[in-house]
């Protein structure tokens, strides 16, 4: 039976999500990068070696998410970290954000979050084992201007992340959430 760690990180094409994923298949994991830019995975996943596979997923499409996650625990028989890193902003003046914008940085910084970690904990749960670990953000703890709903949503996800704590601790499921500075 194959004992090698597997991982998925959100937002693995660049950035922390890169580095995240770098570190993790070094280590020896076999990690899943997602996101919206094709090209941009395909670098990173040849960057990263033969431990890494990059999977097209836009966190927008929340319809997809439970097939993209019953995919993964049919390839490989589990799921030991999720990383969800993925996330949108922009930077406009409150009074211009439009109701559309607002939803849809929630969408992808939040409820997008809620149903991927939701669907790997229905594959943790039998393992009795497991790590989420959401990227929040320095926003959710000081004001800065013209982020709003990035803020909002990097709020609530410290929020949900206490009590999907609680909810799955007794389970061997960790979560925690990390908020990086500048």
């Amino acid at each position: 039976m194959n004992r090698q760690k597997i991982a998925i990180v959100t937002g693995g094409g660049s950035g922390i999500g890169l580095a995240i994923a770098k570190k993790f298949a070094a280590e020896g994991m076999f990690v899943y990068i997602t996101g919206r830019n094709l090209e941009k995975l395909e670098n990173a996943q040849r960057d990263i070696g033969d431990n890494c596979r990059a999977v097209q997923l836009d966190m927008e499409a929340l319809d997809k998410i439970p097939a993209f996650v019953q995919k993964i625990a049919s390839e490989q028989g589990r799921i030991d970290v999720l990383v969800n890193n993925a996330g949108i902003n922009i930077k406009r003046p409150f009074t211009e954000v439009t109701d559309e914008e607002f939803q849809k940085i929630i969408t992808v910084n939040l409820t997008s979050v809620f149903v991927l970690s939701r669907e790997v904990a229905k594959v943790m749960l039998p393992q009795k084992s497991g790590s989420i670990i959401h990227i929040s953000s320095m926003s959710a703890h000081y004001g800065i201007p013209k982020i709003t709903a990035y803020s909002a949503a990097k709020t609530a996800l410290e929020g949900m992340a206490r009590s999907m704590a609680v909810a799955l601790s007794a389970e061997g499921i960790r979560i925690n959430c990390i908020a990086p500075g500048f």
